[in-house]
């Protein structure tokens, strides 16, 4: 992402934004980065080195003289963010007050809550071993504020991490992990939605004849396995219509015909394009 530099210096050294695992350059960027992901925020925000590289990487000493009360003191974090925006002026009141809002209405979410959106965005962004090991982070830290005695979230957020966590091992192909994410997320919260998931993974996990032993051994599976088959036959379907799917039975067309060439051309162009998706999976 780039943005025409229109407050303060590009800076030479890049910074983190916390949580959202995001390096901006410039006060633009940094606001289209708060501004876009205003849901994803919490107090790790309001970090004295965020204050820092605005004072001395961007040259905005004014704004740096009054956010740093605000961190030492950590007071809102909408006063906080919203000050930036203001200062920059990169965007109008409107927007500004829209922004406020969605980080007024997240107070009211939990430490817990808020850290797994923002690894459910890591998810969202094929950043699976990175997403894996922040959700293990977080499992950590319920058990420890658990035992503490300290309120925790319902039962349905808990279960959640452990359903996304599995959807990240999947991206990764780590199905029998994930299997058992779906599993646990389902004892904790029966729903159909952890159960297909628990399914499917297993049904990736296994071959055939695996699959119905297992499938044969669980009670009430029966309905629920018909609904994931017709559900695999829909996305077959989609695939096909898709312009992936069209590309690849052009392929084959190619591959049994006369122009072999343009066969291995192709695949070469394919399996180069999922090598980068997967390389950007696993770098954070």
């Amino acid at each position: 992402m780039r943005v025409s530099v229109c407050v303060g210096n590009y800076a030479a050294v890049s910074y983190c934004i916390a949580g959202l695992e995001m390096r901006v350059y410039c006060m633009e960027e940094l606001c289209y980065c708060l501004r876009e992901n205003a849901f994803l925020l919490d107090l790790s925000v309001m970090d004295e080195g965020l204050v820092k590289w605005i004072d001395e990487e961007c040259g905005i000493k004014e704004l740096a003289k009054e956010l740093y009360p605000m961190v030492r003191r950590q007071g809102a974090l909408s006063a906080f963010v919203t000050m930036i925006l203001e200062y920059t002026g990169l965007y109008d009141r409107g927007i500004i007050l829209e922004v406020e809002k969605v980080l007024k209405e997240g107070s009211g979410l939990s430490g817990i809550e808020k850290r797994k959106k923002q690894i459910d965005y890591l998810v969202r962004k094929q950043q699976y071993p990175a997403a894996v090991h922040r959700y293990d982070d977080l499992l950590s830290r319920w058990q420890e504020e658990s035992e503490r005695g300290m309120e925790m979230p319902g039962a349905k957020v808990r279960a959640g991490i452990l359903h996304n966590k599995g959807v990240a091992l999947a991206g990764m192909m780590e199905y029998k992990a994930a299997a058992e994410c779906f599993r646990e997320a389902n004892e904790i919260e029966r729903n159909a939605e952890h159960y297909q998931a628990y399914l499917a993974a297993k049904r990736m996990e296994l071959d055939e004849s695996g699959y119905l032993s297992f499938i044969a051994d669980l009670p009430d599976s029966y309905e629920q396995s018909l609904e994931l088959e017709k559900r695999i036959e829909r996305l077959k379907d989609e695939f096909r219509e898709s312009e992936t799917g069209k590309r690849l039975a052009g392929l084959r067309e190619w591959r049994f015909g006369k122009d072999k060439q343009r066969y291995y051309d192709e695949l070469e162009k394919i399996v180069r394009s999922l090598k980068d998706d997967y390389r950007n999976s696993v770098s954070e």
